[in-house]
């Protein structure tokens, strides 16, 4: 297993030609991450990387590698949501841990929040929108915005019911086919 270091994760990732593929599907991305950092996205799964979070750049790479790694190794299956959870608790952890990421770029603060934004939990969404609206970031507010109206609503993200197994209502299937604001594509 080829783990490698944190600052390459940071790095990559926050590369400023990297950026353009955040969040859209591409195929070479994904290949370039699956090629570079697959080993290091299983050790981070099964909670090797623990090392990482001595330090702020440590503790966003892990992350970087459960939230949005887990999505493009794992596009279209239920393992693009499966680290979700972890991701959301090691935010939690570098918030507490790291008060002075506050400080740091929107970008990076972005994607300290995202897990917050990915949980199906509406207590958890009630705190993701004053972290958003704290940020002051437009783009960033909107798209929480329409991820939280989803959760208000379902409960969940209905458009990943069928990678997870789980049975869609009729007011679902409605709104994927009408309005989906999928976001996994």
């Amino acid at each position: 297993m080829k783990i490698v270091p944190a600052k390459e994760v940071y790095e990559f990732w926050f590369n400023e030609e990297n950026k353009k593929y955040w969040f859209e599907k591409n195929e070479d991305f994904d290949n370039e991450i699956h090629k570079r950092f697959y080993d290091t996205w299983e050790a981070a799964r099964q909670g090797l990387l623990y090392e990482w979070r001595k330090t702020y750049e440590g503790a966003l790479a892990e992350i970087i590698v459960l939230d949005q790694f887990s999505r493009n190794l794992n596009r279209g299956t239920m393992l693009s949501y499966a680290q979700d959870k972890m991701a959301l608790i090691l935010s939690q952890n570098l918030m507490q841990h790291y008060p002075e990421y506050k400080d740091r770029p929107k970008d990076e603060i972005n994607f300290i929040y995202l897990p917050w934004m990915h949980s199906e939990s509406k207590e958890i969404h009630k705190q993701t929108e004053k972290l958003y609206l704290d940020l002051d970031d437009e783009e960033s507010t909107k798209y929480m915005k329409q991820h939280k109206e989803i959760i208000d609503r379902f409960g969940r993200y209905p458009y990943r019911n069928e990678k997870m197994g789980r049975t869609s209502t009729a007011e679902e299937l409605d709104f994927i086919r009408n309005n989906g604001f999928d976001f996994t594509k």
